[in-house]
């Protein structure tokens, strides 16, 4: 029988929980724990902290005929064990999404916001952040596509007081599904540009995943007037304007195809090119 403590195995947390218990990630308990575990270097590389008190994260969810998989994706935020305020923005879907988030919106931590007509996801993010009541916002497309666990690693700067403003970026690193060249190229070229006329040197303008404080997106909600893809931009440019310090975190990204729902086409990489130009070059 071991009779030292710090050797014996039943002393130490369990490292299972590190990985299974995404409810414990936030913890005061379970971050003191990790901390003293594994360390506090450690701890930040893994994305191990505590939230304020009465912290809540407010995600907006633009939906346009998601209906195969909008419930797993409201499923999956659950998962991450985050305080949440889950805003689903129905945008005219006809293919029985309404349904499916009728049926989702009966829990405490879900707002249903529906648009009569499909207004676009600029609209809808709109109509989003007005409603939000959380300490953070951040953006969630309803096609899986995007992994919500990688929503705790954005949160931390912002919480650390780091930055002001997170972005995803699904490029330059290696933990990533290799997109055709043409979704790079061409999603380079825009970001390329961006950078050029608004100023923050990004990797990926055209994420979903932006994240900030719910004070400096609706600091710009009024000025706000893009309805389409053309919001990615327009975000962008107005927090530039503002001064605030952005930060990328890499994030996980599964592509999807035309035939499984995906809606952005090449009128909306010309009309992004017009929004560098509108907010960036002439900063309307």
């Amino acid at each position: 029988m071991n009779d030292n403590p710090d050797l014996d195995p039943t002393s130490q947390p369990n490292p299972s929980i590190i990985l299974s218990s995404g409810i414990r990630w936030f913890d005061d308990d379970y971050v003191a724990e990790m901390e003293q575990f594994l360390g506090p270097n450690a701890c930040r590389r893994l994305a191990i902290f505590a939230l304020p008190k009465g912290f809540v994260l407010s995600v907006i969810v633009p939906v346009y005929n998601e209906c195969d998989t909008v419930a797993e994706v409201i499923t999956r935020l659950r998962q991450t064990g985050l305080p949440l305020q889950i805003i689903l923005v129905d945008d005219g879907s006809h293919d029985g999404s309404s349904e499916v988030l009728v049926a989702c919106s009966a829990e405490d931590d879900v707002m249903l916001i529906r648009h009569e007509h499909n207004r676009g996801k600029g609209a809808a993010i709109r109509s989003g952040i007005a409603a939000a009541t959380g300490d953070v916002i951040v953006i969630q497309d309803a096609d899986s596509e995007y992994d919500p666990d990688d929503l705790r690693g954005l949160l931390q700067p912002i919480i650390e007081g780091s930055a002001d403003v997170v972005y995803g970026t699904r490029y330059g690193h290696c933990d990533r599904q290799v997109s055709p060249w043409w979704h790079q190229a061409v999603n380079g070229l825009i970001t390329t540009l961006a950078n050029i006329a608004i100023g923050p040197r990004l990797s990926d303008v055209e994420t979903c995943y932006k994240m900030s404080t719910r004070e400096d997106f609706q600091r710009i909600l009024p000025a706000l007037k893009e309805d389409r893809f053309g919001i990615e931009i327009e975000l962008t440019a107005r927090w530039a304007r503002l001064g605030l310090r952005f930060t990328e975190r890499p994030i996980r990204y599964q592509h999807r195809w035309y035939d499984e729902g995906k809606k952005i086409t090449w009128k909306d990489g010309v009309s992004a090119l017009f929004c560098i130009a509108k907010y960036g070059l002439f900063r309307r």
